[in-house]
């Protein structure tokens, strides 16, 4: 008995293989990132025994309030994935609108946060600086760099969405862009309790 294959299970195969390609590069791409992150922390706790390492250091007030707006990114992120999967394309709109809004704000606290720990008279390099402050700068300054490449694939997502790209059956950009994101949330979420506790 032959079996023929029609060209629409030949389009859904096709779509499957690109779906999984894609999640393994960019998986492979999240476990790179994890490892570079991992190599930085260790380099952070061997510094502590240094004898300028400072000893009271407080995180910036702002550093607490961006840790909640990423969480809010992954959320809203996710109920726009969960939105188009319903062809529901208004709040999707809105919802990645909405990401791309509490990115924007994530940034702008980070920044803040730079603001208050000078203002604190610390600073990151040159007369003034420390070692706990640089590691610092260098730890969050490394994080914002991979959220920058977030901010523009959600730009990228945006531009789809509105070119009517995805749907129900087509929602392969968006899960991508929200895999990322929730990673950049687990990221900084580690990296804030890690500098928190081992400050």
């Amino acid at each position: 008995m032959e079996i023929t294959l029609t060209k629409t299970d030949s389009a859904g195969e096709e779509q499957v293989r690109k779906s999984k390609s894609a999640k393994l590069i960019l998986l492979f791409a999240m476990v790179s990132m994890t490892m570079m992150f991992a190599g930085l922390t260790s380099a952070f706790v061997v510094s502590k025994s240094r004898a300028d390492w400072l000893k009271n250091f407080e995180l910036p007030t702002a550093f607490y309030y961006s840790t909640i707006v990423i969480i809010g990114c992954s959320v809203t992120f996710y109920l726009a994935k969960k939105a188009i999967q319903k062809d529901n394309r208004s709040a999707t709109t809105a919802l990645l609108l909405g990401t791309l809004a509490l990115g924007i704000l994530f940034v702008v606290l980070q920044f803040a946060g730079f603001g208050q720990i000078v203002e604190s008279g610390y600073y990151f390099t040159g007369e003034g600086s420390s070692i706990t402050t640089t590691f610092l700068y260098v730890v969050t300054v490394t994080h914002l760099l991979h959220l920058a490449g977030g901010l523009i694939s959600l730009l990228i997502i945006i531009y789809n969405h509105f070119k009517q790209k995805y749907n129900s059956t087509q929602t392969l950009g968006i899960e991508l862009g929200a895999m990322y994101w929730h990673f950049l949330d687990l990221l900084w979420v580690y990296l804030f309790l890690f500098l928190y506790f081992f400050k």
